[in-house]
């Protein structure tokens, strides 16, 4: 089967989540004799000239990346019109595989971002759309859609969900929320979880000490916490927290691994709760310093607000780290609390200090709940299932006739309320 992604992410292009989806995603489909054609883009703020278009096999994928046009926009300042222009190279790229005699039997959009070019791409090779929407915009922002900004994404994210042929979600948490919020049946939306692959996530030992030494060189405890620095996320929690943690364990120490909007407020709490010595902003690490400090940790600490699977739980089991994780979305399914990790209530402050101080005052259960959560990615998060159940998704998916559709609804208070 021709398969032809989209997606505004991957990697070297590593924003979140989905750089690594659709990168383990494409690679296994090619393993199972698929051939995979992936539409991306460039790293922001380049043109033509610093980064021109590229078509290049990698690891049996062929990725197509796009330039960006010589329109002076800027994904920071025009989210929407980046967006759009970004669109406009990848349908003109798709075209150009078209003419040269390439065509996929479906097209998989990932996300929003790429709506626009998937939807004219499918019908213009006639071909089964299928879509993944990872995330939602209401979702981000606890249901509200407040703003301008906010109500553009949520109806084009309504318009994805809408028209395509057949629908993913990464979790029942999400299919829960996309079919409330863009009014379409969840019994026809497909679950396929992300994946892990296990393998090298085992450490030297002398990684391992030399990042227990460089993040809590007093031997005293050490907290993890990495992902985007969003306000989703719920570093704002763990930054409360830290100060009653720290009176029950003294000297602990919290590494946040990751870059993101939130930075400065976060700086700024955590000076106005005079921990910030014990806080380290290590910014975006390594795979090997990151999977080292995982290592050395005693704890990862996952505290988002929303998150619609939670990659970082799976990463943190593969690295059998002790897990303490929200209950949010699509965490409630990777970690079971008292069994692969400790959970709590997302923004319940005290709770995620209680789940701390349980993983801090016996680490030796904490070892077993980390072992119990390793076991358990062979089974349920294998990427070799997952692109087989995708494959499926894609075999038996249908092309319809697009039917005309006007722009939804805009709740005026909170959406997850109507």
């Amino acid at each position: 089967m021709r398969v032809l992604m989209l997606s505004w992410e991957y990697p070297p292009v590593v924003v979140g989540g989905l750089a690594r989806h659709v990168h383990a995603l494409a690679r296994h489909l090619v393993r199972d004799g698929h051939e995979v054609t992936v539409l991306c883009r460039h790293v922001a703020g380049t043109d033509a000239e610093t980064h021109p278009a590229t078509d290049r096999v990698v690891e049996g994928v062929r990725i197509v990346r796009v330039a960006e046009d010589p329109m002076h926009v800027t994904f920071e300042r025009d989210l929407v019109a980046w967006t759009l222009a970004m669109g406009h190279a990848m349908v003109r790229a798709g075209q150009g595989l078209l003419r040269a005699g390439w065509r996929p039997d479906v097209v998989h959009a990932h996300d929003w971002l790429v709506t626009h070019p998937a939807i004219a791409l499918a019908e213009h090779a006639e071909v089964p759309l299928v879509g993944t929407i990872h995330a939602t915009e209401a979702g981000r922002h606890s249901g509200w859609l407040s703003h301008p900004l906010n109500q553009q994404v949520h109806s084009v994210e309504w318009w994805l969900a809408n028209r395509v042929d057949s629908l993913i979600t990464c979790s029942q948490a999400m299919r829960r929320e996309v079919a409330h919020l863009f009014e379409v049946c969840g019994e026809d939306i497909a679950v396929i979880h992300n994946g892990i692959e296990e393998r090298g996530w085992r450490v030297p030992a002398d990684e391992v000490a030399s990042a227990r030494a460089a993040h809590s060189p007093s031997g005293a405890p050490l907290l993890l916490y990495f992902g985007r620095l969003e306000w989703e996320k719920g570093v704002q929690d763990l930054l409360a927290a830290l100060p009653g943690i720290r009176r029950e364990h003294p000297g602990t120490r919290l590494v946040v691994a990751g870059e993101g909007r939130h930075l400065e407020e976060l700086l700024e709490q955590a000076r106005r709760l005079r921990i910030r010595r014990a806080v380290e902003f290590a910014g975006h690490l390594s795979d090997r310093d990151l999977r080292a400090v995982l290592a050395a940790a005693d704890a990862v600490v996952l505290p988002s607000r929303y998150e619609p699977f939670g990659i970082v739980a799976l990463e943190a089991a593969a690295a059998k780290a002790p897990l303490v994780a929200s209950t949010a979305g699509g965490l409630g399914e990777v970690v079971i609390d008292g069994e692969t990790g400790l959970a709590f209530t997302p923004g319940d402050v005290d709770a995620l200090g209680a789940a701390v101080g349980r993983v801090l005052a016996d680490p030796a259960s904490a070892t077993i709940r980390a072992a119990a959560a390793q076991s358990r990615l062979a089974g349920d998060f294998d990427w070799g299932r997952i692109a087989e159940s995708t494959a499926e998704v894609y075999r038996r998916a249908k092309p319809r006739v697009p039917e005309t559709l006007g722009r939804p609804k805009i709740a005026t208070g909170n959406t997850f309320d109507v």
